[in-house]
């Protein structure tokens, strides 16, 4: 049972989050129109009962996503891949199957403060693993996100998300063999 406020960008999220969730606690945003009533809503929200934002795999929900990050550093993060998100050239987490929302909140990400140390991913990291700089290095990157619950972004972004959300170096190895093992169908 999820406790905390999701926040979602619109009223159909919200409907189709529910559907795949229960009866859960949302918030809409309404786009990228987040009043400064609403921030404090969920400002206090987020000291009583924590957040989890959950905003479309595009730039306007990844500018929602980075705007409510700063006001609520604590939130918790959920991704959902462009693939699952897309449906007649819209993407949104509207369009999204009942079972990738429920397989996207079993990877709830948390914000991490880590400082550079020895179980930071490098980009030396992703150019071994085949994620950057190689072809199909993009669709790699897509399974990995997947498996690991971080969303699909370009190499940079992604090393960002994986160094943010403590991702450690272990799991990030075993985490690829075991996306080259048995694909992204995991």
């Amino acid at each position: 049972m999820i406790r905390e406020l999701i926040i979602v960008e619109g009223k159909n999220d919200a409907h189709i989050v529910r559907r795949a969730l229960g009866m859960v606690d949302i918030i809409w945003t309404e786009g990228y129109g987040l009043t400064e009533e609403k921030f404090r809503y969920i400002e206090e929200i987020a000291k009583r009962q924590g957040v989890i934002v959950f905003t479309d795999p595009d730039t306007a929900g990844e500018q929602i996503r980075e705007r409510i990050r700063r006001r609520v550093p604590g939130a918790k993060h959920v991704f959902l891949s462009k693939k699952a998100a897309l449906k007649n050239g819209d993407i949104g987490v509207e369009n999204a199957e009942l079972d990738e929302i429920r397989h996207a909140f079993a990877n709830i990400q948390r914000d991490k403060v880590q400082l550079i140390s020895s179980d930071t991913i490098s980009l030396q990291d992703l150019a071994e693993a085949g994620l950057v700089g190689q072809p199909l290095a993009a669709e790699k990157r897509i399974a990995l996100g997947r498996y690991l619950g971080i969303g699909d972004a370009n190499a940079k972004q992604f090393l960002h998300r994986l160094n943010r959300f403590g991702i450690s170096q272990g799991r990030f190895w075993s985490s690829v063999q075991e996306v080259a093992r048995f694909g992204e169908g995991n």
